[in-house]
């Protein structure tokens, strides 16, 4: 410990610890959409229908999405470094199970392991980030750390087809497997909790938790978090722009272009890379604007709105020019970042030992969007398919598209909804006096 205080400020050393998280946070985002470029492959070796490659895709959210509120607990009774160390030991275990599976049974099983791993590395991040960053610089934080999911959607799309196409998927991920295992060694001996547990006083404006949370006071933050109707709001909020833009663009998307436009999934992911730079953009942009002006609410609803539109343009015209298809995409993964600024709300109407607690309920449900979309959307192609396939994988049609889109258009109608009412009951409470000592009870 006395080697960060003799040789680096607090202010420098948080970077890099929030460096290695957020790097073990962009391995989870890269996996959970490497589906979309694997589409074609996981059909072919596991003979799967649309339904199944779901299913198969949605095993990482099934365990993921549960165990958010549970990830948020253990993150506030134990702190980030173990537990962030853990999961991505947990994670290289499924990477390793799903890159060597002879058999559907299997992959699904090691996807879901990999979920397992995943799901405490969001929490995780933003408990550290409570603990070493000012209130006013946590949505801009937090923007930056969704921008590495971001950049792992980006790293899922044409550099994964490039690699698959020089190695094979099955290569590719053990490859990466192993990075995993020595990002958790890694982390597990640099990352610290807190200012102090690194040799440092606490940064001025910060007040972290002088120890981990005792387990009484865990579970009354978690029935106050709970109980309230705000935490509902935002998660189902989430769970349709969530389930809905990680669906699009960690599996359906790619095939969806590659179907309709008569193109090899190498250029279909380009696309999609697209939509992920605007995820990789959105979160720190708009995460920043919304510290500076002072705005939450404003922000979800006006990106809630952006997102429905963008869908329900795909919705209606199916097939628009490739060009309009980028920018959709790009549009509804640039507006994520608006949405996500719901963790920052959620953070700010508790205390600092329910950090972890209130922004893990509100991912619980929105990754839970991500686990039950994708196979109601494969149900809706399925329903539509012709009997056709190329090369062993599925093809399907644009009357099928066009009920997967309005399906993401509904969607993002009930967000805006969800989006309003929380506006106007966070307006409200702004307006009483009594605002202050609700946030810090």
């Amino acid at each position: 410990m006395t080697r960060f205080s003799i040789r680096t400020s607090p202010t420098r050393l948080r970077w890099v610890l929030w460096a290695l998280l957020t790097a073990g946070f962009l391995l989870v985002s890269f996996h959970r959409v490497t589906s979309a470029v694997l589409a074609d492959d996981l059909s072919r070796a596991f003979d799967t229908t649309g339904t199944e490659l779901g299913l198969l895709h949605a095993s990482f959210f099934y365990i993921y999405a549960g165990l958010q509120l549970p990830a948020g607990i253990l993150v506030d009774r134990t702190g980030s470094r173990r537990v962030a160390a853990g999961g991505l030991g947990v994670m290289a275990v499924g990477v390793f199970g799903f890159a060597l599976a002879p058999t559907y049974g299997i992959a699904f099983a090691s996807r879901a392991l990999l979920g397992l791993g995943g799901s405490v590395l969001y929490t995780a991040t933003l408990r550290f980030l409570a603990n070493w960053y000012r209130p006013d610089e946590f949505a801009t934080m937090t923007g930056w750390t969704v921008a590495a999911a971001g950049m792992g959607g980006v790293l899922a799309t044409t550099p994964l087809a490039i690699a698959i196409d020089s190695a094979g998927w099955r290569s590719v991920l053990l490859a990466i497997g192993v990075g995993g295992v020595g990002l958790a060694v890694v982390t597990y001996l640099a990352v610290r909790d807190r200012p102090r547990d690194a040799g440092f006083d606490p940064l001025d404006g910060v007040q972290p938790p002088e120890s981990n949370v005792e387990f009484s006071t865990v579970v009354t933050n978690t029935r106050r978090v709970l109980g309230e109707f705000e935490t509902w709001l935002m998660g189902t909020m989430l769970f349709l722009v969530i389930g809905t833009n990680f669906t699009v663009t960690g599996l359906w998307g790619v095939p969806y272009i590659a179907d309709l436009y008569d193109v090899s999934v190498q250029t279909a992911s380009l696309f999609v890379f697209v939509g992920n730079i605007g995820f990789l953009l959105g979160s720190p942009v708009i995460g920043t604007l919304s510290d500076r002006l002072g705005h939450r609410t404003e922000f979800i609803l006006a990106s809630c709105l952006v997102f429905t539109v963008s869908y329900s343009l795909i919705f209606l015209l199916v097939t628009p020019p490739l060009l309009v298809v980028g920018v959709l995409l790009f549009a509804a993964l640039f507006v994520m970042g608006g949405a996500v600024i719901a963790f920052t709300v959620a953070k700010e109407r508790h205390d600092a030992t329910a950090s972890a607690t209130a922004t893990g309920a509100i991912n619980s449900m929105g990754y839970f969007g991500a686990a039950v979309f994708p196979a109601v959307m494969g149900f809706a192609l399925d329903a539509y398919w012709t009997g056709e396939t190329v090369a062993g994988a599925r093809v399907y049609t644009p009357a099928g598209y066009r009920v997967a889109f309005g399906i993401a258009t509904a969607a993002g109608s009930i967000a805006v909804l969800c989006a309003y009412l929380l506006h106007r009951r966070e307006s409200r409470t702004e307006a009483t006096p009594t605002k202050s000592a609700e946030v810090t009870d």
